[in-house]
């Protein structure tokens, strides 16, 4: 190998390692197509390089590997690294002129040496040796293993040493694409974009579905839909997110119409799950997604959860179901989607007492008067596809 590039951006998965062989070399795959789509190379000036429990990422210009990488799902974290012999003098060297790029005198510091398929010294000698000779040449340093100023890692491969001082978070989870596809509702709030994001984290493929309310939603709900959908689409860089969007206005002036108003909520849940689940039969989707919180809003109390999923024949993922409100504006805000002045998001079906214990027999019933089914074949040849790609999107 070459003695020190930094033209090399080493990934680390997780669980991945955790998986039988052939699961794993499916997912690895996978991942590494992941990591081809971000990279939007048409030249192929990258080569991506697979070990047992690594991938090297080698380009002209590392430094525009970083941003794309740390954002793909089932990568720990990445790290740019310096190559060389994995022999104790080639990582001594090597490691000591990274040191001491940013390791000063009177810091404390710590080596992370590891080893694997390598033979001729242990883990603790190489990180003694290299220690020894960082200390002999920058003066007044103290080895702090526990809470030190400056981390060097070091790693002897069969396939060569890795040198690296800077470790970059990646989201973590699995491969984008290896659990199947799921369709995910979305609206121009908080809560949905969270549980999509998390479904994609473990590696689901998503089509999205928003159903407009036209004049019953609040002027600001387009232009918040559009940044939720163009976010998370920066969580799979350079792979296209589908959304659909079905124009629901005329479902909304039918709720209105509802002989007992208190009833609207559920109903309109309910409307959109039932339309939720044509569009995963008719996209292949193996599932829905919501954005449910328990106890959160009148729908979503344990009752009328039962009455909502009673009517669905599909299987029904609610990825936020335990979290509370807190905890799901911290991962708005890490992905996002999380916006302080979201405008007018205000709905007009909303009732003033909306009920929270709503029978199966009485929503049929209601769903029967109101007729609002006989409305989805209209509703479903009316929605239009987009198309969203790093953020930019188009008409699908």
């Amino acid at each position: 190998m070459e003695h020190d590039t930094r033209n090399v951006v080493m990934v680390r998965f997780g669980e991945i390692f955790l998986k039988s062989e052939p699961v794993r070399r499916e997912f690895i795959n996978r991942l590494r197509d992941n990591i081809r789509a971000s990279l939007n190379d048409p030249d192929d000036h990258v080569t991506i390089t697979i070990t047992r429990s690594r991938i090297l990422v080698s380009s002209q210009s590392p430094r525009d590997l970083i941003s794309p990488l740390s954002k793909i799902f089932g990568i720990v974290d990445i790290a740019p690294v310096s190559i060389c012999e994995s022999t104790i003098n080639g990582l001594c060297s090597t490691a000591l002129r990274v040191a001491q790029g940013r390791l000063m005198p009177h810091m404390r510091f710590a080596v992370r040496a590891r080893r694997e398929g390598v033979d001729g010294f242990t883990s603790q000698e190489l990180a003694a040796r290299i220690g020894s000779s960082i200390m002999n040449c920058i003066p007044d340093l103290k080895v702090d293993l526990t809470c030190p100023e400056y981390e060097i890692f070091v790693e002897a491969r069969k396939e060569g040493g890795l040198v690296y001082d800077i470790r970059i978070p990646g989201p973590g989870g699995l491969p984008y694409g290896t659990q199947g596809k799921a369709l995910a509702l979305i609206s121009a709030g908080i809560d949905s974009p969270v549980a999509a994001w998390l479904m994609m984290r473990r590696g689901v493929r998503l089509v999205l579905l928003h159903l407009d309310p036209g004049r019953f939603g609040g002027v600001d709900i387009g232009r918040n839909l559009t940044r939720n959908i163009a976010q998370l689409s920066h969580w799979i860089p350079g792979l296209d997110l589908v959304a659909l969007i079905i124009p629901a206005e005329p479902m909304y002036a039918t709720l209105m119409h509802v002989s007992e108003p208190k009833y609207r909520c559920v109903l309109c849940k309910r409307v959109m799950l039932e339309l939720a689940m044509l569009c995963a039969q008719e996209n292949g989707c193996e599932g829905i997604i919501t954005g449910d919180n328990l106890g959160q809003v009148a729908t979503q109390t344990l009752h009328n959860l039962a009455t909502l999923s009673a009517g669905v024949d599909i299987p029904i993922y609610r990825p936020l179901i335990g979290y509370d409100k807190e905890e799901i504006i911290t991962l708005a805000r890490k992905i996002g989607t999380f916006a302080l002045d979201s405008g007018d998001t205000s709905c007009a079906v909303l009732p003033s007492r909306p009920v929270t214990k709503s029978e199966v027999g009485r929503i049929n019933t209601l769903m029967d008067e109101l007729d609002l089914r006989s409305v989805f074949g209209d509703l479903l040849r009316s929605s239009r596809k987009i198309m969203v790609r790093n953020g930019i999107v188009k008409e699908g």
